[in-house]
């Protein structure tokens, strides 16, 4: 019995314990109708369905709460799911391998990587070459120039064996591309948009929200696959900005305070306070974490914290670690709140009788100066 009452109590409040003890203990005859009977029994079990929020602040709870469902504290932090981007995060996007879809044909200021086999000793080519503003690359002084502009990397490579048969003999010619300069470059900072996606320029847009970043690294490749011969990008999150959690400071009547907080995943309620430079003169020592659950399923918790026991004793048991989308909530001084709200009150009457009394002396005065008026004239 002390057990079914611990987890009526825990799961539904104490008012399900309150039927469950009327119905076994109590002689009443409104109660032991049948009918009157099933429609509570039927009310405990619709209680009893689906999850309910879980009030760490309930004194009637009997039981501890199971570990599995212990929040983690300063001293027990856990680590976050892995992370699912969100707009307004920035990502950061790095192009480790830019090369575009043959036949490609070689432009002015791209940039070749050259090798060849049985050069001079003293004048050797395996370097990177700039196509330069005619259209040729230089190889040296003993070889002279080469124009390649226009030809895809065969027949570059094959112009550059006939050069070099002038000089050498039976050259072994290895050209790649390492730069090209009319494509636009991937690398740099992407700002999710409202709409979940990132504008890539040229190469059109990619969605992004919801995903990890091993996701989007894979679905960016095969987007670029259509413009470029085998992609490689690395992707990082550069701004956490999208998970965030919530301060909340009551003003005692005159106006609460909220702050939005990114979230570090190494956060706690002392993290937390500090962010806001600790309480305010209005705030109270009552306070306490909000937890909302996710997807609206009704698995709210609200987890009281003791403020003295975490700063002046050094406890860490209410040191809770900070979860996305938490609420912590500072109280107000109920003094300070009281007089304030008196404040409010009081003061259009005050007002009103200032103006009131003003006006009655107003008249008084200019009564009287009458009167003095007219007694100086005899």
């Amino acid at each position: 019995m002390l057990a079914l009452n611990a987890r009526l109590t825990q799961i539904n409040g104490p008012w399900v314990v309150l039927l469950l003890k009327m119905i076994l203990l109590t002689k009443m005859p409104m109660i032991t109708c049948p009918s009157i009977r099933s429609l509570v029994l039927l009310a405990m079990v619709l209680s009893l369905m689906g999850c309910q929020a879980v009030d760490y602040y309930d004194t009637g709870m009997q039981s501890p709460v199971p570990q599995e469902l212990q929040p983690p504290r300063e001293l027990g932090k856990v680590s976050l799911p892995t992370y699912r981007v969100e707009p307004p995060d920035i990502l950061m996007v790095e192009m480790l391998k830019l090369v575009p879809l043959p036949p490609y044909r070689i432009e002015i200021f791209d940039v070749l990587q050259i090798r060849v086999l049985g050069t001079l000793l003293d004048q050797p080519i395996d370097n990177f070459y700039l196509v330069e503003g005619e259209g040729i690359v230089t190889l040296g002084p003993a070889y002279g120039t080469v124009r390649i502009a226009g030809m895809t990397i065969e027949e570059a490579t094959e112009a550059l064996r006939r050069k070099l048969q002038e000089v050498l003999n039976k050259p072994e010619v290895s050209v790649q591309l390492a730069r090209t300069a009319g494509t636009a470059p991937v690398t740099g900072e992407y700002l999710i948009g409202p709409d979940g996606t990132i504008n890539l320029r040229q190469y059109g847009t990619l969605h992004v929200a919801g995903k990890t970043v091993t996701e989007i690294q894979l679905d960016m490749q095969k987007h670029l696959a259509r413009y470029f011969d085998s992609p490689e990008v690395s992707v990082d999150v550069r701004q956490f900005n999208s998970k965030v959690f919530y301060v909340i400071t009551e003003g005692a009547g005159l106006g609460d305070s909220i702050t939005r907080m990114p979230i570090t995943g190494n956060d706690t309620v002392l993290d937390a306070l500090s962010a806001v430079n600790g309480l305010s003169q209005f705030s109270s020592t009552e306070m306490w974490v909000a937890r909302p659950s996710p997807g609206n399923a009704g698995c709210e918790q609200i987890m009281p914290v003791d403020y003295d026991a975490i700063t002046r004793g050094g406890s860490s048991a209410t040191n809770y670690q900070i979860m996305p989308g938490d609420r912590v909530f500072v109280a107000e001084d109920n003094i300070l709140a009281f007089n304030n709200f008196v404040s409010k009150v009081t003061a259009p009457l005050e007002r009103l009788l200032g103006t009131t009394s003003l006006g009655a002396s107003t008249v008084r005065n200019l009564q009287t100066l009458g009167r003095n008026y007219n007694k100086n004239r005899y």
